[in-house]
């Protein structure tokens, strides 16, 4: 937007709006049927940190599998989502981003950066998709069949909102044809995910067991079902955040040659401040949703907590609160976090026990495909992504951005 807009923050500020996509999740997202909507920092924090405050919404139930013990840690709360996370920790620390990811990283920046500069020209969140899937599916262990064909599956299981983009007219009244197809596209598609990528994997995994997700369902026997859904649960939450997310930075560094330069003559902690700081402007999930199963008498609210309330925290308005960010909220600024002497993630990850367990990875993901890309010679975006509404995620997904560079 990068206009001038004068915040409400009690100060009169003024500040310019950095944001990308808040006019259009505005306007075109609702949150589902909810209670109260969480749009403050403290308020938040509370609904997230607080035992007995459960995640999802009356009417999304974790997927059924036949074994209790192999549901998605992702779709448990107290001790038994606490066992399953601390499980899977190791999958995310600094350590395995170092020494297991970032080779495989930097492999594949050196194909797009390659295919980028042989061609001229690339369309962004192709490339974007390639490395957040092949990072997610290196943690998972989908290692064992051809990785662009695996990309291709994941994109098109992911790709909900086909009829999103139809008239409204035309959607309503196609909706139960498309839905009958969209259903048997899908249906077939978990097919060739289970048979051409999880049973290869799996099989491999049963020879020679390896520190990832696959290992751990092969030795625990789960069933093709539980396979399944534990892959595309990994999928959706570790590549489409990632791959929107890798967009919309770029489009911001494109747009802003100063914080372009800052990002490629700073160190990593510079890099991750800034990236951080675009995160917090523009959360690629906006929604996240809680249930009470408890009363909480005494809310930071003002108003008491009662067992069965259902609430929507809007992370894009939470991470914009002027109490807690300080003046010219939707102002790009990495120094932000250092002023206000506050985490420079906000609430762009989440809060409490269910906070993105794969943070990092998907920081150091960005990082290093930005670095690369924006050093390639001559490099520019030549198209500026669609926006496109995601239910799924509850937030946006932006298609189509074009970049250029000098051919090699």
């Amino acid at each position: 937007m990068n206009a001038e807009v004068r915040i409400s923050n009690g100060a009169g500020q003024i500040g310019r709006d950095d944001r990308k996509t808040a006019e259009f999740i505005t306007s075109k997202l609702k949150p589902f049927k909810v209670t109260r909507i969480a749009r403050d920092f403290a308020f938040a924090r509370e609904i997230l940190r607080t035992v007995g405050i459960n995640q999802g919404r009356p009417g999304v139930a974790a997927p059924n599998v036949d074994n209790p013990d192999h549901e998605s840690f992702f779709f448990l709360d107290g001790e038994r989502h606490r066992k399953r996370r601390a499980s899977v920790a190791a999958y995310f620390t600094p350590k395995a981003v170092v020494t297991r990811y970032r080779p495989l990283m930097d492999r594949t920046m050196d194909e797009l950066i390659a295919d980028l500069q042989a061609k001229g020209s690339r369309v962004l969140d192709e490339m974007s998709l390639q490395l957040a899937s092949n990072v997610a599916m290196e943690i998972v262990g989908l290692t064992n069949s051809d990785n662009r064909k695996l990309t291709q599956v994941i994109r098109d299981l992911m790709n909900s909102n086909f009829f999103l983009r139809m008239p409204p007219f035309a959607r309503l009244l196609l909706k139960p044809l498309l839905m009958r197809l969209y259903e048997k596209r899908r249906a077939k598609l978990t097919m060739d995910l289970y048979y051409n990528h999880i049973v290869p994997a799996a099989e491999a995994r049963r020879k020679e067991p390896k520190d990832d997700v696959m290992s751990h369902m092969v030795k625990e026997n789960y069933s093709m079902k539980a396979m399944i859904i534990e892959c595309q649960t990994y999928a959706g939450a570790g590549v489409s955040t990632t791959r929107e997310f890798i967009v919309l930075a770029a489009w911001q560094l494109f747009d802003h040659p100063d914080l372009m330069k800052r990002f490629l003559e700073g160190d990593e902690a510079d890099q991750f401040a800034i990236l951080e700081e675009i995160l917090r402007l523009d959360p690629v999930a906006n929604f996240v949703y809680r249930q009470s199963t408890i009363d909480l008498p005494s809310s930071v609210s003002g108003t008491p907590v009662t067992e069965g309330e259902v609430f929507a925290i809007n992370l894009r308005e939470v991470n914009t609160d002027p109490s807690v960010v300080g003046e010219c909220p939707y102002q790009l600024d990495p120094d932000r976090p250092k002023r206000m002497k506050a985490a420079g993630s906000w609430m762009s990850f989440g809060d409490g026990p269910h906070r993105c367990p794969g943070s990092q990875v998907a920081l150091h993901e960005s990082r290093v495909f930005l670095d690369r890309l924006m050093r390639v010679p001559g490099i520019r975006m030549v198209r500026k992504p669609d926006m496109v509404l995601s239910v799924q995620t509850q937030g946006y997904e932006l298609r189509g951005a074009i970049v250029a560079c000098d051919k090699v």
